[in-house]
């Protein structure tokens, strides 16, 4: 069967996040939506997405086509029924269709000729950006269980402190050495070829993908996934990081979201409660205004090629969109429109040019190429976002 998964109706709430990819392609948990549903599925994903995200992440569309709703994760029950879908029936959860057997064109499709199936299990759905952290544990939990049946950790080097360790799982080629690793909230699970250096303090559930590593003595509290290639140093609580960003010094960073490629000074913090303990609103993409999240703690929100300088300090519930600069002392506005370059004193426009330089050699350092392929997504972004911005 060919399965493909679209972006659904939650897309533009998870801006800025999904100004670069599909929401299949969100991590939450240790593993980004896309992996976990060819994980159970046992087969390769395509995406129907925006037009502009097309050339990088196509579609591969035959005769016969299973969609599925994106911001819907997977587990048993889902996949069992998803599997035995017929031509012509779609499962829908709270009104919201999850996934359709279809031989029709896109364009052809017509829901409400379809036979319906109402999913009543529990089942994890991402539809706001807070929701990559505040359903992080769950994620996690579900995501180590998946990647661990049948297998066995590498030794526990003896050097390190060690509570609860039959839900500590390390892979082959990571370095763990001097550090303190509690399971006892959650598991922990140590990716390929990673590296948790001397003096890290760790409490699950916590995720260390592949390649990544954390700083001398960084403090770690769960429920916390640091992605493929990313550095984390200092004190962190309950943050996502997606891929290839750092923040590698001192500082705090707690119930917040980092995308691709970003990078936060030493000694940059950000506050996830207000001074009144209130309820955090975020900026919404689609209402362009702050909208009420129903969380009492709720940080940064960080779009891919952000960058942020030494000692920045971020107001609880902050959204900075994509190839945002921003540096100086005092607190910048708690939305930072992307492509925006300054701080507390003012931004102006970080034209594409300098920005893609930028990319160019940070993604150079990791032996990546920033291709015309990558350019074209953050052109239309940076048209896309031109509204935002005022100078």
């Amino acid at each position: 069967m060919n399965y493909i998964l679209f972006d659904g109706p939650s897309r533009s709430n998870l801006l800025p996040f999904t100004y670069t990819r599909p929401v299949a392609d969100l991590r939450i948990g240790i593993l980004t939506i896309r992996e976990k549903w060819e994980a159970f599925l046992g087969n390769t994903t395509t995406t129907v997405t925006e037009d502009y995200l097309s050339d990088k992440y196509p579609m591969v569309e035959m005769a016969s086509n299973v969609m599925i709703n994106a911001s819907f994760l997977p587990n048993n029950a889902l996949v069992d029924l998803i599997q035995s879908l017929k031509e012509n029936q779609a499962i829908f959860k709270d009104d919201e269709v999850v996934a359709f057997y279809t031989k029709d064109n896109q364009g052809e499709v017509d829901l409400d000729a379809y036979t319906v199936i109402e999913f009543d299990n529990d089942i994890l759905k991402v539809e706001h950006t807070w929701d990559l952290f505040s359903k992080n544990d769950a994620a996690l939990r579900a995501d180590f269980d998946l990647l661990t049946q049948d297998r066995e950790s590498q030794p526990i080097p003896t050097s390190n402190n060690v509570v609860n360790a039959k839900d500590i799982f390390i892979e082959p080629g990571a370095k763990v050495a001097f550090a303190t690793l509690n399971a006892s909230t959650g598991p922990i699970y140590i990716g390929k070829d990673t590296e948790v250096m001397e003096g890290t303090l760790i409490r699950g559930p916590f995720a260390l993908c592949e390649g990544a590593g954390t700083k001398m003595g960084t403090k770690v509290y769960g429920a916390t996934t640091i992605g493929p290639y990313c550095r984390i140093g200092g004190e962190v609580k309950n943050i996502v990081m997606f891929a290839n960003s750092n923040k590698g010094h001192e500082g705090y960073l707690g119930n917040s979201v980092v995308g691709e490629w970003c990078n936060l000074g030493a000694d940059t913090n950000s506050s996830n409660l207000k001074n009144n303990y209130a309820e955090v609103r975020l900026w919404n993409y689609e209402t362009e205004g702050f909208a009420k999240t129903g969380l009492q703690f709720c940080g940064l929100m960080m779009g891919d090629h952000s960058k942020c300088g030494i000692n920045t300090m971020f107001n609880t519930g902050t959204v900075v969109g994509v190839s945002a600069n921003i540096f100086g002392s005092g607190f910048p506005r708690n939305f930072v429109p992307s492509f925006s370059w300054g701080g507390k004193s003012g931004f102006s426009t970080f034209l594409t040019k300098k920005a893609f330089e930028v990319a160019k050699m940070v993604m150079a350092r990791r032996g990546l190429e920033f291709t015309e392929v990558d350019a074209r997504i953050l052109e239309h972004v940076f048209e896309l976002s031109a509204k935002y911005r005022r100078e």
